[in-house]
């Protein structure tokens, strides 16, 4: 094997692996059979659906001097109740606060925000920020206007200062549990529809689990990123093995890294860490 065809084998190792996630795609009209299977299966039980008269949030609004999401907080906890922390990890404040004028894709939470305005800058970084296989278009590009109800979603868990008061553990004296989980925050049922209405005819994956898609995608990664390494072996001459095996082991086992940790990711996210303490006395 020439140095070019040794140059060329590790290029194509640098190029992102297809995988395997396509074979489960399905329309959403064929996942979800309405609004309110989209709010509670996508994110697990981060979401509850209730109707339009009892009290729910909305994921987006446009008046930044009046959260509509503030009144329906003080009906629920009472009418004292002002989020001053935000009880949720990663790229969350401490506490909400206002933002400045680059505060553009998620503005309706400019003047209180549980996010910084450089985590959620635009709709790219959104779909981005938590790792390759967490993206929402991962069975093609969506419409505009489905893809706008994900953005709703993201920057509704990145900004709203009350969706720390629906973390799904919060027992201090536990030690094996997530601080970022949501566990059914009340949405209302009219939003659901509407981005069921809105999503219907564009794809998404698997059983319509975001979580579950995942991980499915962190698995079919690891297993092509050693069935390249095994096929890149394979073309080597026996003289050049020992050189290939070495560059494409060390790109393969950095793969397989970034990719695991995806899936431990996913398996926290589910209620069901790879590895925990004993966890009597934790919810699920």
């Amino acid at each position: 094997m020439t140095a070019r065809r040794i140059t060329f084998s590790l290029l194509l190792s640098s190029v992102p692996i297809t995988s395997a996630w396509e074979e489960t795609c399905s329309q959403f009209k064929d996942i979800y059979k309405d609004g309110t299977e989209l709010c509670e299966n996508m994110w697990a039980d981060s979401f509850e659906v209730v109707d339009d008269n009892e009290p729910g949030y909305t994921m987006w609004f446009f008046d930044q001097e009046n959260n509509p999401n503030d009144a329906v907080t003080r009906t629920l906890f009472g009418e004292d109740t002002v989020p001053d922390t935000c009880n949720l990890k990663y790229y969350h404040k401490e506490e909400p606060g206002p933002e400045g004028e680059d505060m553009t894709e998620c503005h309706p939470w400019k003047k209180n925000a549980c996010c910084d305005s450089t985590t959620v800058k635009d709709k790219d970084q959104l779909k981005e920020s938590y790792g390759e296989g967490y993206e929402w278009d991962r069975c093609g590009p969506m419409s505009e206007a489905c893809e706008r109800f994900f953005v709703a979603e993201a920057c509704l868990y990145e900004c709203e200062p009350s969706a720390g008061l629906f973390r799904k553990y919060t027992d201090e004296n536990e030690t094996d549990y997530n601080e970022w989980q949501m566990h059914k925050m009340p949405i209302k049922k009219s939003w659901c529809d509407s981005w069921y209405t809105a999503c219907k005819q564009d794809y998404f994956c698997g059983t319509g689990d975001y979580f579950e898609c995942a991980a499915f995608y962190a698995k079919n990664q690891e297993a092509a990123a050693a069935a390249e390494v095994a096929a890149t072996i394979a073309a080597a001459s026996a003289d050049d093995k020992a050189l290939v095996i070495g560059l494409s082991v060390a790109g393969g086992v950095a793969v397989i890294v970034i990719l695991f940790a995806g899936y431990l990711v996913a398996r926290e996210k589910r209620g069901s860490p790879v590895f925990s303490a004993d966890t009597a006395g934790v919810s699920s």
